[in-house]
C-alpha cells in the first residue's frame, strides 16, 4: 500500500513552515520529536523504527494536535512498514490506530496503509490479532465509508489482511464490516473492487460467517462480478462462490436467485487464466452436490470445457474437472451424454495417473457411476479397456482408490452379458488378494464383485440353471493367497455378519452352478463345511460392519437386515442350512434346487414359504448389485 508523498519530504516542509509561521503553536517535546525524526529518515537503513527514540519520536508526533505532525508521522509509519515489517506491540500500534481516527484524510490514508503493511506478512500473525484486539476495526469500518477513494481503497486492504486469519474472520463477520465491503465490491475503482472481493473472499472459510455474507447481500454482488473484466476479481468471486456452494441451504438459494450462475461458470472455465479455470470447475463440483445443478451443468454445455480441462498437463485443472465431472456422472441422465462426449479415454488413462490419488478415486468412481444404470453403459466401459486397466493397477494402487476399483467391477459384474468376458479376463486373480485387504471396505468390495460374478447368468422361471461356465472359480480355488477357497472360509468365520453374508450367499450361487467340480470343492472342504454349519445353528446375532458392499448412489443406502434381530442374522442361517440341504442332496445323488421361484417354499427351514425365501433372495441380491458414489 504506497502513499502519494514521502515522509521526509512532509516532515522538510513542515520545518520550512514552521520556522516562518507555526513555531509558537509547537510544543517544546514536538519540535525536539521533529528534528529527531528528520535525522533518523536520513540513517533509515540503520534505524530500529519499532523501539526506543525512533519510535518515541513517531509516537510524539502521532498524538499531535497539530495535523502538519500527524500527517507526517502518518506518512512515515507507511514508508517504514512498507520497506520492512516484523512484529510490533501495543506501543507501537496505538499511535497508527490514533492517527486512523484522525478526520484529516491525509492521515487517514497514509495510516491505514502502515495498518494494511503490517498485516500483510503471514509470518507475523500476532500483528493481525492485536490490531483487531486493540479496536482497529471500527475505524476502517468508518474510513470504508469515506467518500475518498485512496482512503477507502486502503481501509478495504487492511480488513482483507486482517481476515486472513481464522480468529479474526467471526469478529469482522459481526463487526458491522460486511455490508460496507460487498457495497465496495460495486466500486468503480478496480483496487477498491479488488481489496473488496479479496476481503469477501476470506470471509468464506466458515459455515458461520458463509451465512453472515449471505445475509449481507454478498451473492448476487459476487455473482454479477463474475463478469468482471479483472482477471483478479474474477477468481476472488468464483472461489468465494465455490465456498458458499458448500453448504446445502447456500446452494438451495443460489437456485432460486441465481439462474445465470451456471453458465457464467462454465464460460469461466475457458478464462485465459488458469487459477480461474480451475475455481471454475470447482465452483460447479460443489454445485453439483445437488441433482438440480447435476442436470443443468450438463443443460449449460458444461462437458465440453470439462473434457478440455480433464485433458490437461496441470495438475490443478485435472483434478478440479475430474472432481466435478465425477459428481455431474451421479445423475443417471447424465450418465449416457457423458460417455458420448468422450469421457471414457480420459478418465480410463487418469486411473494411471500416479502423482496423485484424488486424481484416481475421481476417475474411477465417475467410471462407476457410468456404469450404475445402463447395460450399453456398461459394455461400453469394459470395451474402452477400464477392466484391463483396472486388473493391472489395481494391487499396486492406494487403498482409497483400490475401493473405488473394487466397486467398479461389482457394479460391471452385475451385467449378465459381461460376466463371461470378466471372468476370461481373470478379474478373479486380483479381486482374491483384495479380500484380505487391511481395508474392509476393499475386503467388501472385492467379495461382493465376486458374488456378482458368481451369481451366473441366469436362473429361468422354472428354476433350471443355464449352462454357464463356471470353470474360472474352479482355476482359482486354491490360488492364488489361498484362492476362493481360503477366502469364502475367512469370510465365514468373520466377526462381521455382512462378511458372513456374503460368503454364505455367494456358496449358495456356486452350489446352484450345477458345476460338478465346485460343488465337489465346496462338500469335500474340511474348512468350509464346519463353518456353515456353525452358522446354520448358531442363534447368537454378529455384529456388523458399516463398510462392505459397495452402496447406491441412485437411492438409499441398502443394508442387510436381519428379519429379527435387525443384523441380518435370520439371513445368514437361512442361507447357510440351504447350502447344508444342497450339500446333502448332492450325497444323494438329487439334483440341487435353485433357491428362485417356488422350490424354496419345499425347504425344511421352520416356518419359511416361497415368498419368504424370494424376498430373501432380493435382499440379498439388492445389497450386492447396489453402487455408492464417490462424494
Amino acid at each position: 500500500m504506497g502513499v502519494a508523498s514521502s515522509c521526509c519530504e512532509s516532515c522538510c516542509k513542515f520545518r520550512s513552515r514552521r520556522s516562518q509561521q507555526y513555531e509558537p503553536l509547537l510544543l517544546e517535546n514536538e519540535r525536539e520529536a521533529v528534528a529527531d525524526l528528520l535525522q533518523y529518515l536520513e540513517n533509515r537503513t540503520t534505524t530500529n523504527f519499532f523501539q526506543g527514540s525512533p519510535l518515541t519520536a513517531l509516537t510524539t508526533l502521532s498524538f499531535s494536535d497539530n495535523v502538519d505532525l500527524q500527517r507526517s508521522a502518518a506518512l512515515a509509519f507507511a514508508e517504514i512498514t512498507e520497506k520492512e515489517v516484523r512484529p510490533v506491540g501495543r506501543d507501537t500500534l496505538d499511535p497508527i490506530l490514533f492517527l486512523l481516527s484522525s478526520q484529516d484524510t491525509e492521515v487517514q490514508r497514509a495510516a491505514s496503509a502502515a495498518l494494511g503493511n503490517l498485516a500483510v506478512n503471514s509470518t507475523f500473525p500476532e500483528n493481525k490479532l492485536l490490531i483487531v484486539k486493540l479496536g482497529g476495526l471500527e475505524p476502517l469500518i468508518r474510513q470504508m465509508l469515506s467518500p475518498n477513494v485512496e482512503v477507502q481503497c486502503n481501509a478495504v486492504g487492511c480488513i482483507t489482511n486482517l481476515a486472513t486469519h481464522d480468529d479474526n474472520k467471526t469478529k469482522i463477520a459481526k463487526s458491522g464490516a460486511l455490508v460496507p465491503l460487498t457495497r465496495l465490491a460495486r466500486s468503480k475503482d478496480m483496487r477498491v473492487q479488488r481489496n473488496a472481493t479479496g476481503a469477501l473472499l476470506n470471509m468464506t472459510h466458515s459455515d458461520e460467517n458463509r451465512q453472515q455474507l449471505v445475509n449481507a447481500g454478498a451473492i448476487p454482488v459476487l455473482v454479477s462480478l463474475l463478469n468482471s473484466v479483472d482477471t483478479d476479481v474474477q477468481y476472488y468471486c468464483t472461489t468465494a462462490l465455490s465456498n458458499i456452494a458448500v453448504d446445502g441451504v447456500n446452494r438451495k438459494k443460489l437456485a432460486q436467485t441465481e439462474p445465470k450462475l451456471v453458465s457464467s461458470l462454465v464460460a469461466l472455465m475457458d478464462s485465459p487464466s488458469l487459477k480461474v479455470q480451475c475455481q471454475a470447475a470447482l465452483a460447479l463440483r460443489n454445485l453439483a452436490s445437488d441433482e438440480k445443478y447435476q442436470l443443468e451443468i450438463v443443460k449449460a454445455d458444461g462437458l465440453t470445457p470439462l473434457l478440455r480441462l480433464l485433458q490437461s498437463t496441470y495438475l490443478p485443472l485435472i483434478l478440479s474437472a475430474a472432481a466435478c465431472v465425477r459428481n455431474v456422472s451421479i445423475h443417471p441422465q447424465n450418465e449416457s451424454p457423458i460417455i458420448e462426449s468422450g469421457f471414457l479415454q480420459p478418465l480410463i488413462s487418469l486411473l494411471s495417473f500416479k502423482d496423485n490419488e484424488e486424481v484416481q478415486c475421481h476417475a474411477i468412481s465417475t467410471l462407476r457411476n457410468l456404469a450404475a444404470s445402463s447395460e450399453k453403459n456398461k459394455t461400453a466401459i469394459v470395451k474402452a479397456g477400464a477392466v484391463q486397466t483396472i486388473k493391472e493397477l489395481v494391487l499396486e494402487v492406494p487403498m482409497n482408490v483400490q475401493s473405488e476399483m473394487t466397486a467398479c467391477i461389482a457394479v460391471l459384474a452385475l451385467s449378465d452379458e459381461l460376466k463371461g468376458r470378466l471372468l476370461e479376463m481373470g478379474i478373479c486373480e486380483v479381486l482374491i488378494p483384495l479380500t484380505n485387504s487391511p481395508s474392509s471396505e476393499v475386503q467388501g468390495n472385492s467379495a461382493a464383485a465376486l458374488g456378482n460374478l458368481a451369481f451366473m447368468l441366469t436362473h429361468d422361471p422354472d428354476g433350471r440353471t443355464a449352462s454357464d461356465d463356471y470353470s474360472a472359480f474352479n482355476d482359482v480355488w486354491d490360488k492364488p493367497d489361498g484362492g476362493m477357497h481360503r477366502y469364502l472360509y475367512n469370510f465365514l468365520t468373520s466377526v462381521d455378519a455382512t462378511f458372513q453374508h456374503i460368503a454364505v450367499w455367494t456358496i449358495v450361487q456356486l452350489l446352484e452352478s450345477g458345476d460338478p467340480q465346485l460343488i465337489s470343492n465346496i462338500r469335500n472342504s474340511n474348512l468350509l463345511i464346519p463353518a456353515i454349519r456353525q452358522l446354520a445353528t448358531s442363534r447368537t446375532p454378529t455384529p456388523t460392519a458399516s463398510v462392505g458392499t459397495p452402496r447406491s448412489h441412485h437411492s438409499q443406502t441398502q443394508s442387510y437386515q436381519d428379519t429379527e434381530a435387525g443384523d441380518g442374522h435370520g439371513e445368514i442361517q437361512l442361507l447357510a442350512r440351504r447350502i447344508q440341504e444342497i450339500v446333502e442332496e448332492d450325497i444323494d445323488g438329487g439334483v440341487p434346487r435353485s433357491v428362485t421361484g417356488s422350490h424354496i417354499g419345499t425347504s425344511s427351514v421352520a416356518s419359511s414359504t416361497g415368498r419368504e425365501h424370494e424376498e430373501l433372495r432380493r435382499s440379498v441380491r439388492e445389497a450386492f448389485s447396489s453402487t455408492g458414489s464417490y462424494h
